[in-house]
C-alpha cells in the first residue's frame, strides 16, 4: 500500500484549500475549522461570509504580517488570527455563534482524522491519550451544518487508511459529512455508498482505491481535480 503511491505527487494543504474553496459559492454562509479548512478563506468569493465561533460574522480581510500594527485585539479568529471589520460585520456572544452553528444555514468545512463509509466523523482525537485533543465546536457543526466539508490527508504518515469502513477513533458525530476532499480525491457521501468525483493528477482509481478501505463508487464522469 505504501511504496509505488507514495512516490506519485498528492495536493499540498493549500491545493486542497484552493479545490474546497469551490464549492463555497456567492452568498453563502460558512465557517472554517481549524488547519486546512483556515486556507479556503484566501480562495473564497469576496461575498462568502465567513461565521467565527467566538462571535463574528462577516468579518473582513485577514491581517498579513506586515499589517500586524492594525491588529485590534478583539478582532481574531478561532486560529488567532486578525481581520478587519467591514461594512456588514456583526459581532455577538458565543451563545448566540453556537445558535447559528446548529441553525442548518452554515456550510462548514473541518479537518478530520478519520471519516467512515457511512458518513461517521472522527476530528478531534486518536483515542491513545484522552489529552490528545478538544472536540470544541465540532459537534454543534458536524450536527448543525447545512452541509459538512472534511478535509485532511487520504491517508496517515504511516500509511493508514483515514477513510475507513468504521472509525476507530472517538466520534464527533454519526453520519454527518456530505463531501471529503483530501490531498488524492474528492468523494460524496450518499447512502448507497462513496462516490469517488474526482482524483489527483496522475493518479487512477485502481490506486486510490487502494489507499481507501471502504470500496469505492466511480461517478460516471469521473475527472481529474480541477483547482
Amino acid at each position: 500500500m505504501e511504496t509505488k503511491q507514495r512516490k506519485k505527487q498528492r495536493l499540498n494543504r493549500d491545493a486542497i484549500a484552493m479545490r474546497a474553496a469551490k464549492e463555497l459559492k456567492s452568498g453563502d454562509y460558512a465557517n472554517l475549522g481549524l488547519g486546512i479548512p483556515g486556507l479556503c478563506a484566501l480562495h473564497t468569493p469576496k461575498d462568502v461570509m465567513f461565521h467565527i465561533d467566538i462571535g463574528a460574522l462577516n468579518y473582513g480581510p485577514l491581517l498579513t504580517s506586515d499589517e500586524i500594527d492594525k491588529a485590534d485585539f478583539h478582532y481574531h479568529d478561532s486560529q488567532g488570527r486578525f481581520w478587519s471589520p467591514v461594512p456588514g460585520t456583526a459581532v455577538f456572544d458565543v451563545t448566540t455563534s453556537f445558535l447559528m452553528a446548529r441553525s442548518k444555514r452554515l456550510i462548514s468545512i473541518m479537518g478530520g482524522l478519520q471519516v467512515s463509509e457511512n458518513g461517521d466523523l472522527a476530528n478531534w482525537n486518536t483515542g491513545g491519550n484522552a489529552l490528545g485533543g478538544t472536540i470544541g465546536g465540532g459537534m454543534d457543526h458536524a450536527h448543525g451544518a447545512k452541509r459538512l466539508i472534511i478535509l485532511m490527508e487520504h491517508t496517515t504518515k504511516k500509511g493508514e487508511y483515514r477513510i475507513v469502513n468504521k472509525c476507530t477513533y472517538p466520534l464527533t458525530a454519526r453520519e454527518c459529512v456530505d463531501l471529503i476532499i483530501t490531498d488524492l480525491a474528492v468523494i460524496e457521501v450518499k447512502l448507497g455508498g462513496l462516490l469517488l468525483k474526482e482524483i489527483a493528477p496522475g493518479w487512477t482509481f485502481e490506486e486510490v482505491q487502494e489507499l481507501t478501505e471502504p470500496v469505492l463508487i466511480p461517478a460516471p464522469d469521473l475527472k481529474e481535480i480541477e483547482l
